[in-house]
């Protein structure tokens, strides 16, 4: 019973600082609004958890920096962990690796959706025939480019594709993953729980 307690008390106080995270995150977006001393306060508690993070390097991808999701990914887990453990009296290696399969997951699936709907964008102003050099759409072609011609190249190999033919291409490789990969994260998860260790 008392542990029960403890184990609920620190997956609040991790549900907690990840609230905190989240608004430390959110004001990094606007550089100005860390002059203040409660500000200040909240940067010296978050950043050096956030700073673990960001000394790795495959999360950084030129302008694009995904440690704080990490950041948030792994303290996720481990709110997790702490809830399952609390609610159950028990936690086992099966529970920890079907938690950290669904959170590893829950990365991938929200990328493949955030480049599946860019990639939908990106066809609707095509169509639309909306002004392609708009810094916008730029942006959005320096985001999804590399992947669509990736996967453009793994399923038609040498043939040349247009433009709208690799977007449409990219959107249902990218959304058919999401779909496929959710159903085997969720099969494997439900066979690690089943663990009896």
């Amino acid at each position: 019973m008392a542990l029960s307690v403890i184990l609920r008390l620190l997956a609040a106080a991790a549900s907690l600082y990840m609230l905190l995270l989240m608004a430390r995150i959110i004001l990094t977006w606007f550089p100005t609004a860390l002059e203040g001393r409660p500000l200040q306060l909240l940067a010296s508690a978050t950043d050096p958890y956030l700073n673990l993070f960001r000394g790795i390097t495959f999360l950084r991808s030129g302008a694009m920096d995904f440690s704080p999701l990490a950041a948030l990914a792994v303290l996720s887990v481990v709110t997790q962990i702490l809830s399952t453990a609390a609610a159950y009296g028990r936690i086992s290696l099966g529970i920890v690796l079907a938690l950290v399969l669904r959170a590893a997951w829950s990365i991938f699936a929200f990328f493949f959706g955030f480049l599946g709907l860019a990639m939908a964008a990106r066809l609707v102003a095509y169509l639309a025939r909306w002004n392609s050099l708009h810094p916008v759409w730029r942006v959005v072609d320096a985001l999804i480019n590399p992947v669509m011609f990736r996967l453009n190249r793994a399923i038609y190999r040498d043939r040349i594709v247009n433009f709208r033919q690799g977007l449409l291409t990219g959107i249902i490789v990218l959304f058919g993953l999401r779909i496929l990969g959710g159903i085997l994260v969720g099969t494997l998860a439900g066979l690690l729980v089943r663990l009896p260790f």
